[in-house]
C-alpha cells in the first residue's frame, strides 16, 4: 500500500467515530457502509434462517451450488445483515456462490452467546437442508465464524466445507501482544474500545470462554481455514495466533497477511488493489471448498 493510499482509508475509516453510545455508534457503522454501493447486479431479500433474520444477497448470475453464510462485523455491538452485505455480495460475485447475511442479535440487548446462538441456528438449517456451506465473516463476525464450527462440533453437525475469516477478532480477553504494539497504526480500534465492546458483549462473562475467544478452542476437526489480516491493526495478532493454534491441532489453514493494511481491508475493493486480490483469493478458495464437499457428498451417496 502506498503512503498516499493508507491516508485516504483511513480518513474513510476514521468516520466510523466509534467510541460513543452503542446506537449512536451503530448510526455511525451503518453510515459508513452505506458509502460504499453494493452495485447494480446486487438484490436484497429479506429472510430467515433457523427463526434468525437474514438477508439473501442476491447477485446476477452468482447460482452455483453451495451457500456463502457470511457473520458481518461490527465487536459484537454493531452492524447487520446489510453493512455484512458489503462483503457478502462481492464473495458472491467473484466466486457465482449464493450468500446469505445474517442479521444475529447484538449486545449489550443481548449478551454472549446470544450471537452464537443465533448462528449456529442459521447454520444448521442450511446443513439439514442438505446445502453445501461455506463460512465467512469479519472481524467479530470471523471470531463467531470460528465459535460456530466449534460449536456446532459439540453438537454433532457436520463442519462446514471452509471458512474465510477476514481480520478475525478471536480473544474477547485482549490478551494479544499488538492490541497494544499496533494501536498507533489502526485509525479505527484502540485497547479502550475493544475492551468497551467486550464488556458489552460478555457482561460479566468469561471472556476465556472458547466459544467467546475461540484462539483458546479446541479446533481438531475443522474444516480448512483461509486467514487473512492486515498488518496495521490491533487484531493482527488474533488472526497470527488463531492460525498458530489451528496449524498445531492439524487444521488445514491459511493466512494472508498484507503489510500496511487496515482492519477488514477487503472492503476497500476497488480502490487498494491488495483489497482485490484478497477477495479473489478467497472467492477461489470459497469455490474449491464447495466443489470438493460436493465430490465427497457425491461418493458417499
Amino acid at each position: 500500500m502506498s503512503a498516499e493510499e493508507r491516508a485516504a482509508v483511513r480518513g474513510m475509516m476514521q468516520k466510523a467515530e466509534l467510541g460513543r453510545t452503542p446506537q449512536e455508534q451503530r448510526a455511525g457503522f451503518d453510515e459508513l457502509f452505506a458509502s460504499r454501493p453494493l452495485g447494480d447486479d446486487v438484490t436484497l431479500a429479506d429472510r430467515t434462517l433457523g427463526g434468525v433474520p437474514a438477508l439473501d444477497v442476491r447477485v446476477k448470475g452468482a447460482d452455483a451450488e453451495g451457500v456463502i453464510l457470511y457473520l458481518h462485523g461490527g465487536s459484537y455491538v454493531v452492524g447487520s445483515a446489510r453493512t455484512g452485505a458489503n462483503l457478502a455480495a462481492p464473495l458472491s460475485r467473484r466466486s457465482g456462490v449464493p450468500a446469505i447475511s445474517l442479521d444475529y442479535r447484538l449486545a449489550p440487548e443481548h449478551r454472549f452467546p446470544a450471537a452464537v446462538h443465533d448462528a449456529l441456528a442459521a447454520y444448521k438449517e442450511l446443513v439439514e437442508s442438505g446445502q453445501n456451506v461455506v463460512i465467512a465473516g469479519d472481524s467479530a463476525g470471523g471470531g463467531l465464524g470460528v465459535a460456530t464450527m466449534v460449536a456446532a462440533r459439540a453438537e454433532g453437525l457436520p463442519q462446514p466445507a471452509g471458512a474465510v475469516l477476514l481480520s478475525p477478532w478471536t480473544d474477547l480477553a485482549l490478551t494479544s501482544p499488538s492490541m497494544d504494539g499496533r494501536g498507533d497504526d489502526d485509525p479505527l480500534f484502540s485497547r479502550a474500545n475493544m475492551a468497551e465492546s467486550a464488556e458489552h458483549y460478555m457482561g460479566g462473562a468469561d471472556p476465556r470462554n472458547e466459544l467467546a475467544s475461540p484462539v483458546l478452542a479446541n479446533l481438531k476437526g475443522l474444516p480448512p481455514l483461509l486467514v487473512q489480516v492486515g498488518t496495521a491493526e490491533v487484531l493482527l495478532d488474533d488472526s497470527l495466533r488463531l492460525v498458530a493454534r489451528a496449524a498445531e491441532q492439524d487444521v488445514d489453514v491459511s493466512l494472508d497477511v498484507v503489510a500496511g493494511a487496515p482492519h477488514v481491508y477487503q472492503y476497500f475493493a476497488g480502490l487498494l488493489p491488495e483489497a482485490d486480490e484478497a477477495l479473489d483469493h478467497a472467492a477461489t478458495f470459497i469455490k474449491t471448498r464447495l466443489a470438493a464437499a460436493k465430490t465427497r457428498s457425491g461418493a458417499a451417496g
